[in-house]
């Protein structure tokens, strides 16, 4: 017996918009199976993770929180995987975006202004978008491959921040703790509603990049380059795109929204820098991306799902007593899950039968 991926004729419309509700539920499904094999119950598990945190206001600003960096990245990584460029380095680009927009507020910590959020924020940009340069850079240059480029990087910007932290940027009145002095009020981003939570302008910004990428893609010629590039280099260079301009236009894009999640989150969550400031949200955008069939609208319905799996994880150590690592599980599963229904809209199996032939297939 052989089991074949055999190309489909045409794309299947109906199972293209059904293909993240199938992954999602097949993600439930084996999440309550691995519940059952670890002992808990998985109705109670399931509940705990995906209906408590939406019963109360303050979870709801706790889930914007969470799910901000998840789509600011989210759509950034979009337009580059569109394009045929894959950046699996927007946690570096969001580490470097946090310490380049906290330049203001730690080492000028006396400079009291209106300016210095706002500067805050362009420098956080900035510098997720020159450190997504690196691997632009490379592959447009030198042919080299961006996934492993990009993603090494990210090491080299945690250990970076690491080392900041421990040295140069440490507070000096933090009693030998490796933190950073505490933003003053004029460096942290304000809260939407102060009086009912503290979800923050970082999911406004979301929003906003959401719906103006989603217009750039459909309505401009940008977008349509994008697409053309994305789907065949040959027929972009017949229309007169560059493939190596829109590398870099990928990359930039999508680093300056990862800087921008970054100085947003250690602005808007954290108030100083500290060595671990993201539980894994640059890795989780792939997932939302991939889940939000690379459209920037859907990619919101996505990183407010997976910014639940965050904060239902949460809840679910403390309700039901189980590791934080199942969160990692379950977005693992997603992931996988995406990928296979995703690979089924292109390709239909095909089993085909051998006859044995003298004991032999």
């Amino acid at each position: 017996m052989h089991i074949e991926l055999e190309k489909r004729a045409a794309m299947s419309p109906a199972f293209s918009i059904l293909s993240p509700l199938l992954a999602l539920a097949l993600t439930l499904v084996f999440g309550a199976i691995m519940f059952a094999m670890l002992g808990k119950d998985p109705v109670a598990a399931m509940s705990a993770i995906f209906v408590e945190p939406l019963l109360e206001t303050w979870s709801l600003h706790e889930l914007a929180i969470k799910a901000a960096p998840l789509i600011l990245m989210g759509v950034g990584l979009a337009v580059c995987y569109r394009s045929n460029n894959w950046n699996i380095g927007a946690e570096g680009q969001f580490t470097i975006g946090a310490i380049t927009g906290s330049y203001l507020p730690i080492v000028f910590y006396d400079w009291h202004s209106p300016l210095v959020l706002p500067l805050m924020l362009l420098l956080g940009a900035l510098g997720g978008a020159l450190f997504a340069a690196i691997p632009a850079m490379l592959k447009a240059h030198f042919n080299t491959n961006e996934i492993l480029t990009s993603l090494m990087l990210v090491y080299i910007a945690q250990l970076f921040l690491d080392w900041l932290i421990r040295g140069a940027w440490r507070d000096p009145k933090g009693f030998n703790f490796p933190v950073s002095r505490d933003f003053a009020p004029e460096a942290v981003l304000p809260a939407i509603w102060e009086e009912s939570g503290r979800a923050h302008w970082a999911f406004i910004f979301a929003i906003v990049a959401a719906g103006l990428t989603w217009f750039m893609m459909r309505y401009t010629l940008k977008g349509f380059e994008i697409t053309v590039l994305g789907q065949s280099e040959r027929a972009g260079r017949f229309a007169g795109f560059s493939s190596k301009k829109m590398i870099w236009f990928g990359f930039l894009f999508s680093g300056a929204l990862a800087g921008l999640a970054g100085i947003c989150e250690v602005s808007g969550s954290i108030n100083h820098l500290q060595p671990a400031i993201s539980p894994g949200y640059g890795f989780t955008a792939i997932i939302v991306a991939f889940l939000g069939r690379l459209n920037p609208l859907g990619i919101v319905a996505s990183g407010l799902v997976l910014g639940l799996t965050y904060l239902g994880g949460e809840a679910a150590q403390l309700s039901i007593g189980v590791s934080d690592k199942v969160t990692r599980v379950f977005q693992g599963l997603l992931l996988f899950f995406v990928l296979s229904c995703d690979t089924l809209i292109y390709y239909k199996i095909r089993i085909t039968w051998t006859r044995m032939r003298g004991g032999v297939a």
